[in-house]
């Protein structure tokens, strides 16, 4: 089937397609109406090394870096995303999603800290929650292991978190989702209602051999086929087939033709002697 013939199966069944199209229009208004947009801010902080660690460097800590301050910033996101984490950050009230992780292709211990939410003010306050909470829970780690305050590892914010940003994809999968579905319900239906057309129509074949059927069925008052009535009727007259048949047929009809030409015969001969008949002697001579 090329792109014509479902143009014109379309056109043929328009009133099977609209009202699905029409259904499928409506599932998308829903789903807009349904499915609220999200928002999302995000804030990048990064782990320093202690004042202790960065004192051959002149107390820039930017010059020394360590690898144990990436795993530090692992284990800090995996404290973050905890349940436990997530009830202090709700009773500090922060709403929305939280999520924490190291920051994607960094070459140090960056990480970042995302909420989203469908209120755009409480995202962005509980972004700011959730950086504050990030500092608290280094330092709380550093102090259950009874660091020297000027050994500890100090967090500083490189990017404060963000305006948020509306996260329409999702809302947008759903709808292409919804929308392409009715689509191919759509058409499936039209192109079902086709089919179920052109099964019903005869076939052609059959179409031709009904008048065959009936023409050699045979007749109630006659007994006799159609076809044979219609030989009988178109049968040529006798003075044709007695032309086609030859001479053979005409052998019977002879001797009367024979009798009138004699006949017509006779007043010639009179003509012909001009009256003047023979007599008996010179008939019998």
């Amino acid at each position: 089937m090329d792109l014509a013939e479902i143009f014109r199966v379309m056109r043929r069944r328009w009133y099977v397609l609209l009202p699905g199209l029409l259904l499928a229009a409506g599932l998308m208004v829903a789903v807009a109406v349904v499915v609220p947009i999200t928002y999302q801010s995000q804030s990048t902080v990064v782990l320093l090394n202690s004042q202790k660690a960065t004192v051959a460097y002149d107390g820039n800590p930017f010059l020394s870096t360590q690898t144990s301050l990436t795993g530090m910033a692992d284990s800090l996101a995996r404290n973050l995303n905890s349940d436990g984490s997530v009830r202090e950050l709700k009773s500090r009230g922060a709403k929305g999603t939280f999520e924490a992780k190291l920051a994607d292709n960094a070459q140090g211990p960056l990480m970042w800290l995302t909420v989203t939410g469908t209120d755009k003010a409480a995202v962005l306050k509980s972004d700011r929650v959730l950086t504050e909470y990030a500092k608290e829970r280094l330092d709380q780690f550093q102090k259950e292991q009874s660091v020297a305050p000027k050994a500890m590892i100090r967090m500083q914010t490189v990017v404060p978190p963000q305006n948020p940003v509306a996260q329409t994809k999702t809302r947008l999968e759903y709808m292409i989702m919804v929308g392409g579905l009715g689509l191919v319900l759509s058409m499936t239906t039209a192109f079902y209602a086709e089919a179920r057309k052109r099964s019903r129509k005869p076939e052609p074949e059959a179409r031709g051999t009904e008048p065959e059927k009936e023409r050699t069925a045979p007749s109630r008052s006659t007994g006799r086929s159609v076809v044979e009535e219609t030989l009988a009727i178109r049968r040529p007259p006798s003075w044709s087939r007695s032309a086609e048949n030859g001479p053979a047929a005409a052998e019977p009809k002879a001797p009367q033709h024979v009798m009138a030409v004699t006949s017509a015969a006779e007043p010639l001969d009179e003509e012909s002697t001009h009256g003047h008949r023979p007599r008996t002697g010179q008939r019998d001579r």
